[in-house]
């Protein structure tokens, strides 16, 4: 698959020794949609701050569309559009000359017709003429969202678009930011929402301390990553130390019931010979339920490692 970026042993390290990037490689297909998990801090916002060029790289290198983003600033920049966390927008400007001003500021020329079909996508045609000091919040973030598309930008970096939004907005961006990637956009987004990630992107990458920890497709992640905890309930409680030492199991010391929880690996081949140790030993079992693990526990577990 072809790559539109490339981000090669990046490192940025501030004047008061804080490394908020060390030696970060990842790779970015064109037309995906990825994104980029981490806790406050972890270096989200600095990685799209170097990839923009609004921040300088201490060492390393970055490729938009083969260009180098010291190099070929103006042309790599022409390519992106970015919206930020933060909505800063001229509160007495109407909503359709925010949008013509960003794409002037791009050396593009007016075009009316291709500022209609992206506020109409918006859902901002009607409100073109209102001044942004009169929008909700979500309309102002679509308004941010308009400028950063007002130049027709190869890739999109949404840093954390729903932050604050109530959740049938959210929903709303979640459909909005896939439409974006069908015209062929690629779409790199920030977010505290591990249900965001799962439910839109084709590719996780975790970073933390400035570290890419793991760069995989969702689907193989969830698979690779994934564990069921089986919980078992039994009719009596039994000695779960006879088993635990063969076995990965514990008690539930919450549960009135009789239950204990096995942790279930997709390799693994033990799960019926313990059923039938279970039952040979004159257990016998009530009920069996399983619940998967979640990418937002997978999340934690790579983050706390």
């Amino acid at each position: 698959m072809k790559n539109i970026i490339e981000i090669k042993n990046l490192s940025k390290k501030f004047v008061d020794g804080t490394e908020a990037l060390s030696s970060v490689n990842l790779d970015i297909h064109d037309g995906e949609i990825i994104a980029l998990l981490g806790p406050n801090g972890a270096g989200k916002t600095t990685l799209i701050s170097a990839v923009c060029g609004i921040t300088n790289m201490s060492s390393g290198s970055v490729k938009v569309a083969g260009f180098d983003v010291k190099k070929d600033y103006r042309k790599t920049r022409s390519i992106i559009g970015l919206v930020p966390q933060e909505i800063a927008l001229q509160p007495f400007e109407k909503v359709i000359d925010v949008v013509r001003y960003t794409r002037n500021l791009f050396g593009f020329k007016n075009d009316d017709k291709y500022i209609e079909d992206i506020l109409k996508r918006l859902l901002l045609w009607e409100k073109k003429d209102k001044r942004i000091v009169e929008l909700s919040g979500g309309m102002k973030r679509r308004v941010i969202i308009a400028k950063a598309l007002s130049h027709n930008p190869k890739i999109l970096f949404l840093d954390e678009p729903t932050a604050g939004v109530d959740v049938d907005l959210r929903i709303d961006m979640w459909q909005l930011i896939k439409e974006i990637r069908a015209k062929g956009t690629t779409i790199i987004l920030t977010t505290h929402y591990i249900e965001e990630a799962q439910e839109i992107a084709d590719r996780i990458s975790i970073i933390n301390k400035g570290k890419i920890l793991l760069t995989e497709k969702k689907t193989e992640l969830i698979e690779k990553m994934g564990q069921k905890v089986i919980s078992i309930e039994l009719s009596e409680a039994i000695n779960h130390t006879k088993y635990s030492d063969e076995f990965d199991i514990i008690n539930d010391a919450e549960s009135n019931q009789h239950v204990i929880h096995y942790n279930y690996l997709k390799s693994d081949k033990n799960f019926d010979r313990f059923i039938t140790i279970l039952k040979n030993d004159g257990h016998v079992i009530n009920n069996i339920e399983t619940k998967e693990k979640s990418l937002e526990e997978i999340f934690l577990d790579i983050v706390s490692k």
